[in-house]
């Protein structure tokens, strides 16, 4: 039989976390204590109002038929929740639901791209952001984020032939890997951008409630002009600890709202009934539930980047995201090795920066899946194993 792999799949590559999750492996039957600090899955707990509402719609028999679109309640309670938490006014034809932005921006490529557009992509960035523009045939060029830059774009260094020729930008803040947020200014310079050169924003807000240090939490869509030129996807997941439901929504500018539902019409049948209900009570939370666990994660934060600074580790404090971007320890300038060596010294998995792109070499994430004071024990074993020198 002839190979069953489409060739399209060979752009992907599984080595550095295969490598990974194969040394995980050897060290479990080995018997060794793991401390998992590479996946970004809350281990904070729904809010039982949203475990009710789910279960609840799981006991009637109609919320198990196809849901097609959005149910009425659903589209109204997220119109009513942008409007109070960002002040941002938006309707109904504005929206459509995704299986969580993950799914919503692998497949974004496929409904605005035609072979041979330009997507400018961050880097380093989540790797989810090329699948959506190869995906949809573009030719990729990588903007750099550089820590001498607080990690924000430069996009007006860019040769002007390819801004002529973009279809889109991904911009993502607060931003995973880097821990970096951004500014309101920043955004008013990428939408002139946009509207010079005909090109469409794209933006991911998934961690717009997990922000640190008084820095300014809020929507694309609340800068002037922003739906003249983009959409943004809004995620539930990490806000309500609701990963596995797999819920976001795209909001904006209609046209591009319209192209998108156009393509998913295609594949998908919404979003299950259930899931929905689970998302309307997550949405009318009080919002210090919300502020409540952002504070826990900043001191999640705190414990892990104040004491690695103690052990004689640099690294600074992220300003937003449950992920903190550390520059690799004197004496090491490989990602993939030293998490392989962190990994057999200590049993602390970390993420190579270079999963992240070219410019990630040279740093690894953490993320703060584990409460403060357990953290300040990794670091403890960090400490003892001798690594940092």
């Amino acid at each position: 039989m002839k190979t069953a792999k489409a060739q399209r799949l060979n752009h992907f590559q599984t080595g550095i976390f295969a490598s990974l999750d194969d040394k995980k492996n050897e060290l479990v039957k080995m018997g060794r204590t793991i401390y998992n600090l590479s996946i970004g899955t809350p281990d904070f707990k729904p809010h039982p109002s949203v475990m009710k509402a789910v279960s609840e719609a799981c006991l009637d028999a109609e919320n198990f038929k196809y849901a097609l679109t959005e149910i009425d309640e659903l589209t109204e309670t997220l119109i009513h929740y942008y409007k109070d938490r960002f002040s941002v006014e938006i309707c109904k034809e504005e929206i459509t639901a995704v299986h969580g932005s993950q799914e919503g921006i692998g497949h974004i490529g496929l409904a605005l791209c035609n072979k041979g557009d330009v997507v400018l992509l961050p880097d380093p960035g989540y790797p989810i952001f090329e699948v959506g523009a190869y995906f949809g045939e573009a030719e990729m060029h990588f903007y750099p984020l550089l820590e001498k830059n607080n990690y924000l774009p430069c996009l007006k260094e860019l040769d002007e032939d390819v801004l002529k020729r973009t279809k889109f930008i991904i911009l993502s803040y607060p931003s995973n890997p880097v821990g970096a947020v951004a500014t309101r200014q920043m955004y008013m310079e990428v939408i002139e951008l946009a509207k010079k050169y005909g090109f469409i924003i794209i933006n991911d807000n998934a961690y717009s409630d997990i922000i640190f240090d008084g820095n300014e939490s809020f929507s694309f869509l609340s800068i002037p002009g922003a739906k003249d030129v983009g959409i943004e996807f809004y995620s539930l997941s990490k806000s309500f600890n609701i990963t596995g439901a797999r819920i976001s929504f795209a909001i904006g500018n209609k046209e591009v709202i319209d192209a998108f539902k156009l393509l998913r019409s295609q594949y998908d049948f919404g979003v299950f009934k259930p899931v929905q209900y689970g998302a309307i009570a997550a949405m009318k939370l009080d919002r210090s539930v919300v502020e409540e666990q952002r504070l826990q994660y900043q001191k999640r934060r705190d414990a892990l980047c104040g004491n690695l600074r103690k052990i004689g580790w640099n690294v600074p404090d992220s300003k937003g995201t449950m992920f903190v971007w550390a520059p690799l320890p004197k004496g090491y300038n490989n990602s993939v090795e030293f998490c392989n060596l962190l990994m057999e010294k200590t049993g602390v998995i970390c993420t190579p920066g270079a999963a992240f792109g070219k410019n990630g070499e040279g740093y690894v994430r953490f993320a703060l899946v584990k409460d403060a004071d357990e953290l300040e024990k990794i670091v403890d074993v960090i400490a003892s194993s001798g690594i940092i020198k």
